[in-house]
């Protein structure tokens, strides 16, 4: 580092450091520099009290003169030195000068204060453009008059521009207020709209649930009496009934038990008619069978039309359910809850065990204990018993089956049956699931077919079931078809039913069996319209019955002409 030597400390330097002093300020208030000239001051002695020092500083103010400075750079041209401050006057105010005579006080602005007035040069007067000038001294000697401001301009000023970060920082800044905003009214938009989506869709599930409920007839206090105005407006005749035949096969004990799945679909009402095996039927080529016969050696197409025949009944298909697949299906639907009649032993266990099924209401029943009640027949038990029992576990099948078309129909493939032609999966699913709902609503019942001792019809008792359930009245023939002869053998000899039934079908009439009756004197040919009348005249004349025994009145119901042998009828005549 350099130190810098002072004449003071005699101490001469070769070099000194450059320097610069303030010349003035330019038009727009920056200051302007020059470099200062160098000046080779004289050797001085040491001076152990200060005295001669070029300072100006005198510590015991002696009076001695002090060395004048050399002259300075005057930046306004005005000739003037400015003042050298000292002890007595630093600030060069106006102090004594050399040799005691007082110094002229400095004029920044070039004005001489010794003297008259000077006319300042307006050209040679620097000053800072912030500041205001300096003011004119008034003519009688008081303080300066103010001096006006002066007008400034634009350019004379520097402005210093915002950075563009800041910019930018601002514009973000904005743009992130107002798409924050915008989103915040986007979701109050989108929350609206799913409000209002939301009770829309309320509003159509409630409509579509009620009106559903009242077409259904469900609806507190409409149920009972449309379907009362239902069952009172539409004919039994006319009703719409949709039947399926059911075969349920005992594989372990052999027989079978038969059944009749109606839906009315125009009274909403389903129900299950058990038919006796005993039912009295009659095959293709005229013979009397009874129905377990026919489903054991006509199969399910024969059996399907000769109890359409007797019942008058328009059966759609045959559902052939074997007890093992029975059991899977109460096993697939969850068990079933049974009022059982009986208690039902186990087959498999020994004699003394406890029961495989309780009697009483509500026994849950598994699949292997559904099939033993089932088919349960107790000993001195008649087959209508029995046949009760399969029903309760039709019906409680259909209670916990699926109302779905499709869930019911899953069911139905997932038992993996091999179905009838007449029947398939999905149209076994379909109806069973109409049933369903139905059993689950309480619209259901179960049904048994009165038939008497000898399989045949009785008319009053058989006229609640063929006539409400099944349509009232017995199927019309199709025109050209044969004239159904139901016939009951009063006469006391059992070989003139067949005889009666061999001549009615070489005549070309179809051969009905009405069992026996209390024997009679003579004999009767009954025809109940009125069209019937020329085919009961042609069954009398046929049988060799007089002309005199037909008459109107009630025939059974599956049968156009009704005939009853009496003693009188000779079949040799015939």
């Amino acid at each position: 580092m350099n130190d810098r030597y002072d004449a003071g400390y005699g101490g001469d330097y070769e070099e000194q450091e450059e320097q610069y002093e303030l010349v003035g300020y330019d038009e727009y208030g920056r200051p302007i520099y020059r470099q200062a000239q160098r000046q080779q001051a004289a050797p001085q002695q040491y001076d152990p009290y200060a005295q001669q020092q070029g300072y100006g500083y005198d510590p015991y103010a002696t009076g001695r003169q002090q060395p004048v400075p050399p002259q300075q750079y005057d930046p306004y041209g005005t000739g003037q030195q400015p003042p050298v401050p000292s002890y007595d006057d630093p600030y060069g105010t106006g102090g004594t000068a050399q040799g005691g005579a007082p110094a002229a006080p400095y004029d920044p602005y070039g004005r001489a204060t010794a003297g008259g007035q000077q006319p300042r040069v307006a050209e040679q007067t620097a000053y800072i453009p912030q500041q205001a000038g300096p003011s004119e001294p008034a003519q009688d000697g008081s303080q300066a008059a103010a001096r006006p401001e002066r007008d400034y301009h634009t350019e004379q000023f520097a402005f210093v521009e915002d950075p563009d970060s800041d910019s930018e920082d601002v514009i973000d800044w904005l743009n992130f207020t107002e798409n924050r905003t915008e989103r915040r009214e986007e979701a109050k938009r989108r929350a609206r709209s799913r409000l209002v989506a939301l009770v829309v869709v309320l509003a159509l599930v409630a409509v579509g649930g009620v009106g559903y409920l009242w077409y259904a007839g469900k609806l507190p206090g409409l149920s009972s009496s449309s379907g009362s105005r239902t069952g009172t407006a539409t004919a039994a005749g006319a009703q719409n009934r949709d039947v399926i035949v059911v075969h349920l096969h005992n594989t372990k004990k052999g027989g079978t038990s038969t059944a009749l799945l109606v839906d009315n679909t125009t009274t909403r009402q389903a129900t299950t008619v058990l038919l006796p095996n005993s039912l009295s039927l009659t095959d293709d080529d005229g013979t009397t069978t009874t129905l377990a016969k026919s489903v054991d050696e006509d199969g399910s197409s024969g059996t399907r039309d000769a109890i359409d025949t007797v019942l008058g009944t328009d059966i759609e298909g045959t559902w052939r359910l074997d007890t093992p697949y029975l059991q899977n299906l109460v096993d697939l639907v969850g068990n079933i809850d049974v009022d059982t009649n009986a208690d039902v032993p186990d087959p498999d266990a020994k004699k003394g065990s406890a029961p495989l099924v309780h009697k009483g209401k509500g026994q849950t029943l598994s699949g292997k204990t559904a099939v033993a009640y089932a088919t349960y027949r107790a000993s001195g038990e008649a087959q209508n018993a029995q046949l009760e029992r399969f029903g309760q576990v039709l019906q409680g099948v259909l209670r916990k089956l699926s109302s779905d078309p499709t869930g019911a129909t899953t069911t139905v493939q997932t038992l993996a049956q091999i179905l009838d032609p007449s029947l398939t999966d999905k149209d076994l699913g379909a109806f069973l699931a109409k049933l369903a709902d139905l059993a689950k609503g309480g619209d259901y019942k179960t049904a048994l077919l009165p038939v008497q001792n000898d399989g045949s019809l009785s008319a009053q008792a058989s006229a609640s079931v063929v006539k409400d359930v099944l349509g009232g009245t017995a199927k019309s023939p199709d025109q050209g078809s044969a004239v159904r002869v139901s016939v009951q053998n009063a006469s006391g000899v059992k070989d003139n039913t067949e005889k009666a039934r061999v001549v009615l079908l070489n005549g070309g009439f179809t051969f009905l069996g009405g069992g026996t009756a209390t024997t009679s004197a003579t004999s009767k040919v009954v025809y109940t319209d009125a069209a019937d009348k020329e085919n009961a005249t042609e069954v009398a004349k046929t049988l060799g019955l007089p002309a005199g025994s037909v008459a109107k009145g009630a025939t059974t119901s599956n049968a156009d002409v009704s005939v009853t042998l009496g003693r009188d009828y000779k079949p040799s005549s015939s």
